[in-house]
């Protein structure tokens, strides 16, 4: 990317929508609730002709450092410092507020080059706020509405005007990325996983890990322990992290990308909107992440909606590890480990072995067996096994255990084939499947994990019969 751009402002101006036009999806929560973005999230972006990295923050306050806000502030200026160009984005429609004139003394002092951008434009009485932007001395507004799309031509000009043409325009090494332009995006629309059926296992792509949990389980602090920095933003506050925040991470020189997600509350009590989208934002991490780490609260662990996550994830087909966190609390760490690790494999056993490490994200103790964990267990979310020795497995359970009979007939096992991986998925050929008991399928599960090393991912297992190539012949004799 030739150079790096955030956007900031007050609260409620538009900042996300302005990001998720720029970068042509909706990564970035949007609601009419002020203060809705806390982490700051940079995402690669494209302004017509122009490539570059986009960083949204969260809204601008006047706020003491130890308070939500401050913290959030904090964050925002971190911003400041890795851009190359400011977007300081107003409120046309509702003109200048006493923030707007004291951040803008703040974006001044820091010598970056500055967009003003009066975002609203379209409103009815925005040329009013259009014309006051100008009392804040940061050069002409460009008039905008990052909903619509409305006035993007004259942003990127301004980008430029700003940066000058060299700055602007640097070698792009991803210049043949297709990243649609921001006046043909289309703000809403899905993003699909270009590797959801991918069929190998490839070290050489980052592997995505999805960090899941109840409010205040220590997901975001886990997140910047693994990192080694204060990237994502933490606090005593329950509820802190709303956007599923990707992080991109190296380990032991394996590309990691950890998607830190908001804590997941029972559906009963969930009635805000804005929890309502944060909590969808999560599901739709889940479904895009290889490995879920479920953070669980060692304190109080295995809370009924702690399970009920598990079994989501377990549904959707992604590989969970568990993260027994706040270590550092626990008097009898010994004892409390071998009684979680028999409740684990009680309470889990559609993921029977599952990968579950005792950590302390604030003293950093047990996050490299946290990570090995993550490793083996991609593994096995990956593996295959062939043909043929599935068909000796299959010999010796027919033998040892055959299925019984139903209704007086006996079901038979022609054949098993694995038909894909992540998660590892099986075919059995049979007669009468809508006959065979599921407590049948469940020992052919139980006995597969033991049999090819596959302890703690889900398996999915398939029943299929074959054709009878007679069975026409017979009904046109009839």
């Amino acid at each position: 990317m030739s150079f790096k751009a955030a956007i900031i402002g007050r609260p409620n101006v538009g900042k996300s929508t302005l990001f998720n036009r720029l970068v042509g999806r909706r990564l970035a929560l949007v609601d009419d609730t002020p203060g809705v973005t806390r982490d700051r999230r940079t995402h690669a972006a494209k302004l017509y002709d122009l490539a570059f990295e986009v960083i949204d923050t969260a809204g601008f306050e006047d706020a003491p450092a130890a308070t939500l806000p401050g913290r959030m502030r904090a964050q925002t200026e971190i911003a400041i410092d890795e851009a190359d160009v400011i977007f300081f984005v107003v409120d046309a429609k509702a003109g200048l507020m006493p923030d707007d004139r004291t951040f803008a003394d703040v974006v001044r002092r820091s010598g970056k080059p500055v967009v003003l951008v009066a975002n609203k434009a379209e409103a009815r009485g925005a040329q009013g706020g259009l014309l006051e932007a100008w009392e804040l001395g940061l050069g002409e507004p460009v008039p905008v509405s990052a909903e619509h799309g409305v006035g993007m031509p004259d942003l990127r000009d301004a980008v430029v005007e700003a940066l000058g043409k060299e700055r602007a325009f640097g070698k792009d090494e991803d210049e043949d990325d297709e990243i649609p332009a921001a006046s043909e995006v289309l703000i809403g629309e899905d993003i699909a996983d270009p590797e959801a059926d991918a069929p190998a296992y490839d070290e050489s792509k980052p592997l995505r890990i999805a960090v899941v949990g109840r409010p205040n389980a220590g997901k975001s602090t886990l997140i910047n322990a693994l990192i080694g920095e204060e990237r994502l933003l933490t606090g005593p506050e329950a509820g802190i992290t709303r956007d599923s925040i990707s992080v991109d991470w190296e380990w032991r020189e394996r590309q990691m990308k950890l998607f830190d997600t908001a804590g997941m509350r029972r559906k009963a009590k969930v009635q805000e909107k804005l929890e309502k989208l944060s909590v969808a934002d999560g599901l739709r991490a889940i479904r895009f992440a290889e490995i879920v780490i479920i953070v669980l609260d060692a304190t109080i662990p295995f809370e009924k909606q702690d399970l009920q996550i598990a079994d989501l994830i377990i549904r959707e087909g992604r590989a969970p590890v568990i993260a027994f966190n706040k270590w550092d609390l626990i008097d009898n760490p010994q004892q409390l480990l071998a009684e979680l690790r028999e409740k684990t494999e009680r309470l889990l056993p559609q993921v029977r072995g599952i990968q579950a490490v005792p950590v302390s994200a604030e003293t950093g103790r047990g996050l490299d067996k946290l990570m090995e964990a993550v490793e083996r267990t991609h593994k096995v979310w990956n593996s295959r096994v062939s043909t043929g020795r599935l068909n000796r497995w299959l010999e010796g359970i027919l033998q040892h255990h055959p299925p019984p009979a139903v209704a007086g007939r006996r079901l038979k096992v022609k054949y098993v084939t694995q038909a894909k991986t992540r998660p590892p998925g099986f075919v059995v050929s049979c007669s009468r499947p809508e006959a065979m008991p599921q407590s049948y399928v469940r020992y052919l599960i139980n006995n597969l994990r033991e049999a090819f090393d596959m302890p703690g991912v889900p398996i999915r297992v398939a029943l299929r019969t074959s054709d009878n190539p007679f069975a026409g012949r017979a009904r046109k004799k009839s």
